[in-house]
């Protein structure tokens, strides 16, 4: 990994559309910091088409179209993705995500686990979901790595798939990814035919793994670093700082670069 300091206007030419993780990559302890909103500003009044792709929820996503300084939110790990259409607020699901009984196989998975998993809750943000269920090893509570594998193993006991997050491990029914979303909307909404050279990720932890891996520009915020032996598919570049507070700092050379 490269520093972010090394990034040229020549690498960052082509680049049209920021995406980025939200939790841990451009909050810290939980929270939007004042440095990583105004860096959201920075990127946006450069030019760049910015869009968060997040586990976080519909109800969620709906807030941070309508209130932040972005273009589209990609939400729950690539169920749908909400953006304007004019004046318009749409939301496109997409295709692989099931029509029938979800709501059923994923409260089967959820008392599976909190009878399995002592200590785990669901996620307080589960009320504003519409496509998974998102259960609480790191935010409210704090039971480890150990506790979140052993709730993606009861997941996947059902048949469904799970992503572990530095907070949650996201549950759904359905063969869809946040890359596969990415893609689908660049090319599909956006009419991008080619979009990989177009595109610069940010992401903090090994669920961001398929997005180093698909798009050759990509950065990781400092809090990747414990994981790098971990990873196959590592990010191009590392910011010094943490969380928000490396995202901003990339913003700046990003908006620097951007004047060149």
């Amino acid at each position: 990994m490269k520093p972010i300091s090394a990034m040229t206007a020549a690498d960052l030419a082509p680049v049209r559309y920021i995406l980025h993780d939200i939790d841990d990559t451009i909050t810290n302890n939980g929270k939007l910091l004042p440095e990583s909103y105004a860096a959201l500003w920075k990127l946006s009044r450069a030019g760049f088409k910015v869009i968060p792709v997040t586990g976080r929820p519909a109800g969620w996503c709906d807030l941070i179209l309508r209130e932040w300084p972005v273009d589209a939110v990609i939400g729950e790990n690539g169920a749908f993705v909400d953006y304007f259409e004019g004046s318009s607020k749409k939301r496109f699901f997409h295709p692989a995500v099931p029509r029938q009984r979800l709501s059923e196989r994923l409260e089967e998975i959820k008392q599976a686990c909190l009878h399995e998993v002592p200590g785990c809750r669901v996620s307080q943000d589960q009320s504003y979901r519409v496509c998974d269920l998102a259960i609480d090893f790191n935010e409210d509570v704090h039971l480890g790595l150990q506790a979140a594998e052993k709730i993606r193993a009861i997941a996947e006991r059902f048949g469904a798939v799970a992503k572990v997050s530095s907070i949650h491990v996201n549950i759904w029914f359905g063969d869809y990814t946040k890359v596969g979303m990415a893609e689908l909307f660049l090319r599909q909404l956006m009419g991008e035919q080619h979009p990989d050279d177009k595109v610069i990720f940010f992401g903090d932890s090994p669920n961001d793994e398929p997005m180093f891996a698909r798009f050759p520009l990509t950065v990781g915020v400092a809090n990747i670093q414990p994981f790098a032996d971990t990873l196959a598919h590592l990010p191009a570049y590392v910011t010094k700082g943490e969380g928000g507070i490396g995202f901003a700092e990339a913003a700046e050379i990003l908006a620097q670069l951007k004047q060149k």
